[in-house]
């Protein structure tokens, strides 16, 4: 049996080497006559091309299915959106693994309004580390509203007289003369009654003003400010606030025992950064909702611990509708047992930083050089240098005339060469930007490269404390 097969094998190859012999040698001879005619090279090429065009065709013929097929997954994917961690624990904010259309940014002349609570102990000095940042990265008029008390009243009026920003416009209301709307609220937060007085914003704040950013006091900015008020696009119809989630176990009740916070949606939410969508908020009479919630919780938690935050967490328990959360990067929260490794291990572009803990800059965190160094940054930062006009918009034309710098602990070369009294109708924002990086502190380049090896931090970080 397997010498049968044996010899079939052999009379198979046999065959098959006759055959191929017998082919080499009539296309020799065609080649040959082709070679003696005087159009033989012709023909060749001809059937080459011939040859050249069938392969373009199967080629192009594979090149739409791989397309088809590429726009199928494509659809697939969008059906079926990877993850990426965004506003809370359970990963709820979800995005296309392809890249969608970038939206359209805030118009260049918009002015964006910004409202924040400044009154109390040390309330204006935390407020100017706030405003330098926002300052610093903005590229929008810009309109901050205060509620204030007298001293920082005059502390920040003086100091935007002598910054004399272009395109930037500032409103103080009184503290106290909105006092009596929650002073009846016990509160146990180091924030003192001032700590519950974003409550009362629909009212303060002027009838035709629609929305407006809410910021504590202690949050430091690490990008334009604009890329935040963008974000009132995503609310839907019934959304009227802008959040996000809790970065500590506190709401959950966990941390200790006989622990009872006030009621919170999960995690609950951070009050530090808000969108206020202020129409909606008065159409469902804001100032009403909350105060109710309020009477009713205190019967049986008697205080506040954290001051507003508490109460928005309650009505937002019942009324769920009202929030839209937002991404975990615009609030980063270093806040005592905080989870927010959690959010900035995974999101590269950090927006903004809150020290939440009373501890501020001492706080525990295996991560703080990094973000000390970018508070440090806006603390020895000049006020002066942030003076560069807006091009392209009537409301952030430059003030003033910009003075010279000349400072005895540093060498200036272009005032030698004169080359920052260049006239130019610019020359106000180049001068600027050349005596932000002169000025620069390098030490506050030491900051940590997450997820690197090779940017891991090197040393040890000293506290530095300087007046503004």
């Amino acid at each position: 049996m397997v010498m049968r097969f044996y010899r079939k094998s052999i009379v198979l190859v046999l065959v098959t080497f006759t055959l191929t012999t017998i082919l080499f040698i009539s296309l020799s001879s065609k080649f040959v006559r082709l070679q003696s005619d005087g159009s033989g090279r012709e023909i060749l090429l001809e059937k080459r091309v011939e040859e050249m065009e069938k392969e373009n065709m199967i080629l192009k013929k594979h090149l739409s299915l791989s397309k088809s097929e590429m726009d199928q997954l494509k659809m697939k994917r969008q059906a079926q959106p990877g993850e990426i961690y965004g506003s809370n624990n359970n990963k709820s904010d979800l995005i296309p693994l392809d890249c969608p259309k970038a939206e359209p940014g805030v118009p260049k002349c918009e002015v964006i309004h910004i409202s924040i609570v400044c009154a109390g102990y040390n309330a204006s000095r935390e407020v100017v580390i706030l405003i330098k940042s926002i300052l610093f990265y903005r590229k929008n008029p810009l309109h901050f509203h205060f509620i204030s008390d007298e001293r920082a009243k005059v502390v920040l009026g003086h100091l935007f007289q002598s910054w004399d920003v272009p395109g930037l416009k500032y409103s103080f209301y009184i503290a106290e003369d909105y006092k009596s709307d929650v002073d009846w609220i016990p509160n146990r937060h180091y924030s003192g009654l001032y700590g519950l007085m974003k409550l009362v914003l629909t009212k303060v704040l002027p009838r035709d003003l629609e929305k407006t950013i809410v910021l504590d006091t202690d949050i430091t900015f690490a990008t334009d400010i604009a890329d935040l008020w963008q974000l009132f696009r995503k609310l839907g119809t019934r959304q009227a606030i802008g959040l996000v989630e809790n970065q500590s176990d506190w709401y959950l009740g966990t941390l200790w025992k006989r622990h009872k916070p006030w009621p919170a949606k999960g995690r609950g939410f951070n009050t530090g950064v808000m969108l206020f969508e202020l129409r909606k908020l008065r159409d469902l009479n804001w100032m009403q909702m909350w105060r109710l919630m309020a009477e009713k919780e205190l019967m049986n938690l008697l205080a506040t611990s954290l001051a507003d935050q508490d109460i928005i967490n309650a009505l937002i328990k019942k009324h769920d509708y009202l929030v839209h959360p937002l991404p975990c990067a615009w609030n980063v929260q270093l806040s005592d047992n905080t989870r927010s490794e959690l959010c900035y291990t995974e999101v590269s572009d950090l927006k903004a930083v809150h020290w939440n803990s009373p501890y501020k800059l001492k706080v525990k965190n295996k991560h703080v050089e990094f973000f000390r160094n970018l508070y440090l940054t806006f603390l020895e930062y000049d006020g002066n240098l942030l003076r560069r006009e807006l091009f392209g918009c009537e409301a952030g034309k430059a003030n003033g005339t910009f003075q010279d710098k000349v400072g005895c602990s540093f060498f200036h070369p272009f005032l030698t060469l004169g080359l920052l009294k260049v006239k130019n109708k610019h020359a106000e924002f180049s001068r600027n930007l050349y005596l932000t990086f002169l000025e620069y502190d390098g030490n506050l380049l030491r900051r940590e490269l997450f997820g690197c090896e090779a940017g891991k931090a090197n040393g040890t970080f000293q506290d530095k404390v300087i007046h503004f």
